[in-house]
């Protein structure tokens, strides 16, 4: 406990799912939290869970691919918080079509809110933690992407899912150069979660991808379906794992990390 103490959080997707779990794990180590979704139900659920645990945070509804609300809730924080510390850029939505029959509309809604809303995150962020660093010291901030283990290796039926995750990986590393060359204290990383169990597999079109991958009659709940037989340690993972890795991320504990993969994935990517 306290290990991010009086810094400020703000995180996006944060109704459900990884977002949620990242949300309050990040609240309970100490921080104060903005979090964010286009989900307001879930996005107040956050927020008074992380009230009824003693700690501190504040909603407001984002559409991540809109300019002028990420500037506004950057004001917003500066003034309810008066600093940002930590941004968690994790909203994303997965859309699982062959490239054939995905839309040009589909294609650029899962890039503008995958990727733009990555973009759009940092340029707003850096400057706002650029106004606190003390002088001498070595930290600015920290910057957590949330990409996939789709953003490492190919997967057939997520090709345009895998274009936005990779491009978020590559994207950290720049940033990360970038923010090392300026002197900020900056540091920029993204994190690669494998099967995990939440609510994005009902929310996209998982069927013919779940059939391509354990065959006809599967009756199991698609992230258990595929990690039983894809993942090493035959498991789905949770949003709390992913969760840990962001507050590892968030605090001094990695300090000497920029421009890193954190693979969380139960062994996908090992084989």
């Amino acid at each position: 406990m306290g290990r991010i103490d009086g810094r400020v959080a703000f995180v996006t997707g944060a109704g459900a799912g990884i977002g949620r779990a990242a949300a309050l794990a990040l609240a309970r180590e100490g921080a104060r939290v903005m979090l964010t979704d286009i989900d307001a139900e879930g996005g107040r659920a956050t927020a008074a869970m992380i009230a009824a645990a003693g700690g501190e945070g504040q909603f407001r509804g984002q559409d991540v691919t809109e300019e002028d609300r990420w500037a506004e809730l950057m004001t917003r924080t500066l003034t309810l918080f008066g600093r940002l510390d930590i941004l968690v850029n994790n909203a994303g939505i997965a859309i699982g079509l062959p490239i054939t029959e995905m839309s040009l509309d589909q294609w650029n809604r899962q890039l503008a809110i995958n990727l733009t809303g990555v973009f759009l995150g940092m340029k707003h962020a850096i400057p706002a933690m650029r106004t606190q660093k003390p002088e001498g010291s070595y930290r600015g901030g920290s910057i957590i992407n949330i990409s996939s283990v789709a953003g490492l290796v190919g997967s057939a039926g997520l090709a345009g899912y895998c274009a936005t995750k990779g491009g978020v990986r590559l994207f950290s590393k720049a940033v990360a150069m970038e923010c090392a060359a300026a002197g900020d204290g900056i540091r920029v990383n993204s994190v690669h979660p494998g099967i995990i169990d939440t609510a994005i597999w009902q929310k996209m079109d998982a069927g013919g991808i779940v059939t391509a991958i354990v065959g006809e009659g599967s009756n199991a709940p698609p992230a258990d379906a595929i990690a039983a037989i894809g993942t090493p340690l035959g498991f789905a993972g949770l949003p709390q794992d992913i969760a840990d890795g962001i507050v590892f991320l968030a605090s001094d504990e990695s300090r000497y990390m920029t421009g890193s993969e954190l693979v969380i994935d139960g062994g996908w990517t090992a084989h």
